[in-house]
């Protein structure tokens, strides 16, 4: 619907995104129904297209009202329009990668390493919004449990494994846990140790997510203090495909990486 009254203005996929302030392919996943949109960018984008019919625009808004009240997202009141898109990238993906350098990918931690992260943030938050939160993060990790879960590839610096988040005991059982995950046979873990010296990935964090459908072009994925960048440029995605690869050449072995994790946990 919101593609044929797209086309009917004459309008760009690149023109849409820039009238609510997003990237193209979110205009594309919406057209094509596999990412939710907030009510108020739907009536934006429909007085964007000339659809100034009151009735008519209440009718779609209530369609993406009702869309996007499916979901644990919203039950849990998460509001976040980029990280609802993370959410939604996470969950359609089929191939993710992930360079963390400083702490343990979202995707592989636990439940007590999670609110230990949270609580020492000096911007959350009450109680009960940490424990919503680390509530979220467990409902993230349900992809890998799919009969065909994503491929999930995470090189991790070795100051991840060694900063005692939560304190010896939750550093523990948050090692442990990585070696587990490590055996699932869609799960590659490696460790970029501190010996490694300067490297690719030396300017921080950054996701890579890949998905099924050929139209939908990768997304590079920058978390930052107040939200979140995406990026799908060809020249984007190169840059960062290339450090990718460069990291996984530089770090431990997947073997090596489960040595290391090992080791550091028994010097807890």
């Amino acid at each position: 619907m919101l593609a044929k009254l797209r086309e009917e203005a004459g309008k760009t996929p690149e023109e849409a995104a820039e009238r609510i302030g997003c990237h193209r392919s979110k205009i594309s996943r919406v057209e094509n129904a596999r990412l939710g949109i907030s009510v108020g960018e739907v009536r934006d984008l429909l007085h964007f297209y000339g659809m100034d019919d009151p009735d008519y625009v209440e009718e779609v808004a209530n369609l993406a009202r009702r869309r996007n009240e499916r979901g644990w997202t919203q039950k849990l009141g998460l509001k976040i329009p980029s990280y609802v898109d993370y959410i939604d990238y996470e969950e359609t993906s089929d191939y993710i990668r992930s360079f963390e350098p400083m702490i343990v990918s979202g995707l592989l931690q636990t439940a007590e390493y999670a609110r230990a992260l949270l609580k020492a943030d000096p911007s959350m938050l009450s109680g009960e919004r940490i424990e919503e939160l680390v509530e979220i993060r467990m409902h993230r990790q349900e992809i890998l449990d799919r009969i065909s879960p994503p491929r999930v590839c995470v090189i991790q610096g070795e100051a991840a494994l060694r900063a005692e988040v939560g304190g010896p005991a939750v550093m523990a059982d948050q090692l442990d846990h990585l070696m587990k995950v490590a055996e699932r046979p869609n799960i590659e873990l490696q460790v970029l140790p501190f010996n490694a010296g300067a490297h690719a990935g030396i300017l921080g964090t950054f996701v890579l997510f890949s998905f099924p459908t050929p139209a939908f072009s990768d997304i590079v994925c920058v978390e930052h203090r107040t939200g979140t960048l995406y990026m799908e440029t060809p020249d984007d995605i190169h840059a960062y495909t290339i450090t990718f690869d460069s990291l996984r050449s530089t770090a431990l072995s997947p073997a090596e990486s489960l040595d290391m994790i090992n080791r550091v946990k028994r010097e807890l």
